[in-house]
């Protein structure tokens, strides 16, 4: 099994006697989904776009939120701002570290909530998490790429996309009944007329990725852009209905002068 300690997040806590309604009507998830596990979700604008995307754990006296750590000085901010007269308290704490697996099942682990195929997930000591890390961080990225998985902070950046750009709503990132929450409305719309314009995809190439940014284009059009990337695949937030036009002629699609070949992932084929 491969352990990996993910450098690149942060962990926010959320503790007090509110900590559960509070962040309930706030964010994208049902908070009781982390019960006896993990739980993804995310902080919306009210125009609906993703300001910071977490994965939270369930503790005696209130939730951990795991979140990309370009994001978490501002989530703290604006969790600080909603709190108002809440009973609750929150900080970025220093003496913990996100760690990944290869499996799910591990001891002190628990299967990431996006995507079973990730592995598992833990919030743990960073001396607890130094001593079981014994694979580098780009061993999780790779994973999570070649399962099609975006991340804020490597693929995209806060309020830019929605939700559904970024495959959200196929990998268990909203809950559409567990009542209001901010951006729901434009959320809600979305999902309820099939507005779905973009998704993130899965682009195949020769060699190593086009840059992060990089446009795809097919002829004249541009389809979208790359995001993250390993030897042979990155990732790629495409127009659906440029794309459709695209294969309808056979044109050829393209980044940074590559040759590349789109297909959704295996869990939104299934979504």
């Amino acid at each position: 099994m491969a352990v990996s300690i993910l450098e690149d997040r942060a962990v926010l806590r959320v503790a007090g006697a509110s900590a559960s309604t509070f962040l309930q009507g706030l964010v994208s998830q049902d908070m009781s989904a982390a019960a006896g596990g993990l739980a993804f979700g995310a902080l919306l604008t009210p125009q609906g776009k993703i300001s910071a995307e977490f994965i939270a754990a369930r503790q005696d006296d209130g939730y951990l939120l795991d979140c990309h750590s370009s994001v978490a000085e501002a989530l703290l901010k604006k969790l600080t701002v909603y709190r108002l007269r809440a009973a609750v308290a929150l900080e970025r704490s220093g003496e913990l570290a996100v760690a990944a697996s290869t499996e799910g099942s591990a001891p002190g682990f628990a299967p990431d909530p996006r995507l079973g195929a990730l592995g598992g997930r833990a919030i743990l000591p960073r001396d607890a998490a130094l001593r079981l890390a014994n694979a580098d961080g780009g061993a999780y990225d790779a994973r999570r790429i070649a399962l099609g998985v975006p991340e804020l902070g490597k693929d995209f950046g806060p309020d830019e996309m929605f939700l559904l750009d970024v495959n959200a709503d196929a990998l268990n990132g909203v809950n559409y009944k567990k009542g209001c929450f901010v951006g729901q409305e434009v959320t809600s719309r979305m999902k309820r007329k099939g507005e779905v314009r973009r998704r993130t995809l899965l682009a195949r190439f020769e060699g190593a990725p086009p840059a992060r940014g990089a446009p795809v284009v097919s002829g004249e059009s541009t389809l979208g852009e790359i995001m993250s990337g390993t030897s042979g695949l990155a990732l790629a937030n495409i127009r659906l209905d440029r794309l459709e036009a695209a294969r309808a002629t056979a044109a050829p699609i393209a980044a940074d002068g590559k040759a590349i070949e789109l297909r959704a992932p295996a869990y939104l084929d299934n979504a």
